[in-house]
């Protein structure tokens, strides 16, 4: 979302049946980053150095990605856009809502409806698809900033990357008086008609998932032909959120190997003291029930009556994949230590014919202020089959030179590793890594403190208990840029939804 317009919210305001599209700020004090201390006892590196990998980083809030042939595009707010054919190294193909974007021949008039209704001059989370008439069809979004007066359209073109002319308005929001389901609009129940993203089910049906704070998130069924909604929905059914309760950037990936539908969202505040973080939940219906880890409905989870960005009663509930955190260096490793704040508004994306899964969002980084870019980690399913988010930034393991199996054994997993914890918090305080040893005997110990035992479950799958919790995951090789090398990491969720990232720094 947009940051400046985020900030311009008051919470104290008379306009407060509102809400914000976003609303940044708050979450906790402090400046989202820490002094990791280095913990790791490993004096040289155990891994196989080779050249460094190179990147090429682009600049795209709520990166939304489509694939197109052999190439991958994200389209994000202020109609900015990039492209890629690795997922490693970024293009900037456009930016900035003015009649200079190559994404539509002249935005300002085509879009002159939404900017209108919602008083803006500029563009939130659009989203891209590809229908079977062959053309692409982009969901905008228009949002006040400090008020839901938002407007949701639908543009078509005959190239991923435009131009694209504009069809119509779809839904709009924060209006006084009757709503798009015929009542009077209430922020507090109704959505927020901004971060719309679309998919098909299993079946080859069209759904389109949307809303940002407000009423929550929720989800309307499209005609597969138009890509308009299928008539007498209004709004759609409620998924998720309430009560101004900060919960956002709806994405929804279906996984034909667990046959779940997962639904991710970013709780918190987007900028860098908001506490941003990456949230998940699953059905094996397009539509829901969503349910977290501990069988949760995710309906029933929004800020209590009467408040705005109630925090505290949506943080118990969802699976935590990601928040702001940092690593530390061990001894060996150089340049900066590896860390994101307030990385959040994620898309995903599933490969058929590797069968690998991806996330893709924006971040912020320790000690830069708001300066943000485009990541991508590679996920894997867990014994449970919920998707874990790999730890460090996907390069793919063919770079390995020299190279490398994609499994890891029991041997291979024991070891020293520096591991994050990323709790079920909503905090601008990132989490810093502990050392932790997976000892050959099963045991857990290391000088961070943690405590427990561990298994190699075959086929890179893990078990870790520690405090009595039961943290299943996934092993891995990913790139480690600070120690140049491809390493044996893993991820790991409990079933109260929270997630371990683990890399290993020694033997």
């Amino acid at each position: 979302m947009a940051p400046q317009n985020r900030r311009n919210f008051l919470a104290g305001s008379a306009a407060l049946a509102l809400t914000a599209c976003g609303g940044g700020g708050g979450g906790g004090g402090g400046t989202g980053t820490v002094t990791p201390v280095d913990t790791t006892p490993t004096p040289t590196n155990p891994n196989p150095v080779q050249t460094a990998l190179t990147f090429s980083n682009a600049s795209v809030h709520d990166p939304s990605i489509v694939r197109d042939g052999s190439t991958y595009y994200v389209f994000g707010s202020h109609l900015a856009a990039a492209k890629t054919t690795d997922l490693m190294n970024w293009t900037k193909i456009a930016d900035t809502v003015n009649d200079a974007n190559p994404l539509f021949t002249k935005v300002t008039t085509e879009l002159s409806a939404a900017l209108t209704w919602a008083q803006t001059t500029t563009l939130w989370a659009p989203d891209v698809i590809k229908l079977a008439d062959g053309k692409f069809y982009m969901y905008y979004c228009a949002c006040k900033g400090d008020s839901p007066l938002s407007a949701l359209g639908i543009a078509v073109a005959d190239k991923v990357d435009g131009p694209y002319a504009n069809k119509q308005l779809l839904l709009k929001s924060g209006m006084v008086g009757p709503s798009e389901d015929g009542t009077n609009y209430d922020a507090t129940k109704h959505p927020n008609v901004v971060d719309p993203a679309v998919f098909f089910d299993a079946t080859g049906k069209l759904w389109m998932v949307y809303g940002s704070y407000s009423g929550g998130i929720f989800i309307l069924q499209l005609d597969t032909a138009t890509g308009l909604p299928i008539a007498g929905q209004g709004y759609g059914k409620h998924l998720m959120g309430g009560n101004h309760a900060r919960i956002e950037g709806a994405y929804v990936l279906y996984s034909p190997t667990s046959k779940y539908y997962y639904l991710f969202t970013s709780f918190g505040g987007l900028d860098a003291v908001g506490g941003y973080n990456v949230r998940v939940a699953r059905s094996l219906q397009p539509d829901g029930p969503y349910l977290d880890g501990a069988g949760t409905d995710m309906a029933t989870v929004k800020g209590a009556a009467g408040t705005v960005f109630d925090d505290a009663s949506i943080a118990p509930h969802g699976v935590k994949l990601m928040g702001g955190h940092q690593f530390s260096n061990a001894s060996f490793e150089t340049g900066t230590a590896l860390g994101y704040v307030s990385p959040g508004h994620n898309s995903a994306y599933h490969d058929p014919a590797t069968g690998k899964y991806f996330i893709v969002f924006h971040t912020r980084f320790p000690g830069t202020g708001e300066a943000h870019e485009i990541r991508v980690h590679e996920m894997l399913l867990n014994e449970d089959g919920w998707l874990v988010i790999a730890p460090l930034r996907y390069a793919p393991l063919s770079l390995a030179s020299p190279a490398q199996t994609a499994d890891v054994t029991a041997a291979q997993a024991a070891g020293t590793y520096k591991l994050v914890n990323h709790g079920k918090d909503i905090t601008a305080q990132s989490k810093a890594s502990i050392a932790v040893t997976l000892n050959a005997d099963g045991t857990v110990g290391g000088a961070g403190g943690m405590t427990g035992t561990w298994v190699h479950n075959g086929s890179n799958k893990i078990s870790v208990v520690s405090g009595g919790v039961t943290y299943k995951g996934v092993l891995s090789r990913q790139w480690n840029m600070n120690s140049s090398a491809f390493v044996v990491s893993f991820s790991a969720l409990s079933s109260g939804g929270v997630s371990l990232w683990a890399v290993r720094t020694g033997s």
